[in-house]
């Protein structure tokens, strides 16, 4: 799998993370979040990326990884209007994950002045070593622009698949100019393009890209922009993990074949 600098250089990323939204709470319903998690590492997907937002799935990360969290890069997130709480959450993912946390964001922009300030002082003490800040709604997107042209943070998260190309209007411009790193979540739009695939005829003229199944087709469309660095593909199913990682090589695709996956999203 590739890797790709991040946050302007200063951290090397593999280009396809795991997603730990409601499917790792799913995964430890089925006692399978240890298995997911070691599936992961061995198909070369070493970027987890968590939440308190997100149920117990911080907590089971943490479990999953057995206090070994060195040999992958962990990306949570600070998701409260309280400075103090803030603070405990920091504290909390940092013990959680060896004392330090690869890449701290502010989840949907919540509070995010008084964060900021919290986060930039944890970075500078080596807490964090890279900030961020997301959101899934278009709307927010212009003080999310703002927040990236301050200089402040290192990397944004963000929709984007086929069906979902609002980044493309100011966030993408705007972060490779900036030189920040970009995350993608709902690389298969939360599942909704992958319930009606293309067959196999389809999907045949993406076969010399190493392409065999849908959901690799939108993964890599995706990171086939060159101003995306990682796209968060979440799972419940240990099995599929080494699919969606398969999407993280060249060859990526050009203009003519991100424009044939478009039609295909658009047309089932």
């Amino acid at each position: 799998m590739e890797n790709r600098s991040l946050g302007r250089g200063r951290v090397s990323v593999p280009v396809v993370g795991l997603g730990t939204w409601r499917r790792f709470e799913a995964a430890a319903a089925a006692g399978r979040h240890r298995e997911l998690a070691a599936a992961a590492i061995a198909a070369g997907i070493a970027l987890f990326d968590t939440s308190p937002m997100y149920g117990e799935a911080e907590k089971l990360l943490a479990d999953a990884l057995d206090g070994q969290p060195g040999q992958v890069l962990i990306a949570d997130k600070i998701w409260t209007p309280s400075a103090e709480e803030g603070a405990v959450q920091l504290a909390r993912a940092a013990a959680w994950y060896g004392g330090r946390v690869d890449l701290m964001q502010i989840h949907n922009l919540v509070s995010w002045p008084a964060h900021l300030t919290m986060l930039e002082a944890a970075r500078d003490r080596g807490q964090v070593a890279l900030i961020g800040a997301t959101h899934y709604s278009s709307a927010a997107f212009g003080e999310l622009a703002e927040l990236m042209a301050s200089g402040r943070i290192d990397a944004v998260q963000v929709p984007y698949n086929p069906a979902q190309r609002e980044v493309e209007r100011t966030i993408l411009p705007l972060a490779g100019e900036l030189g920040l790193g970009v995350l993608l979540m709902r690389p298969l739009g939360e599942g909704q393009l992958v319930r009606r695939p293309p067959g196999p005829a389809e999907l045949e003229p993406l076969r010399p890209f190493g392409v065999t199944t849908w959901a690799q087709a939108l993964i890599k469309w995706g990171l086939s922009d060159p101003r995306v660095h990682v796209s968060l593909a979440a799972t419940a199913h240990p099995g599929r993990v080494a699919e969606n990682a398969a999407a993280g090589s060249p060859p990526w695709f050009g203009p003519g074949e991100r424009a044939y996956i478009q039609r295909l999203a658009t047309a089932h």
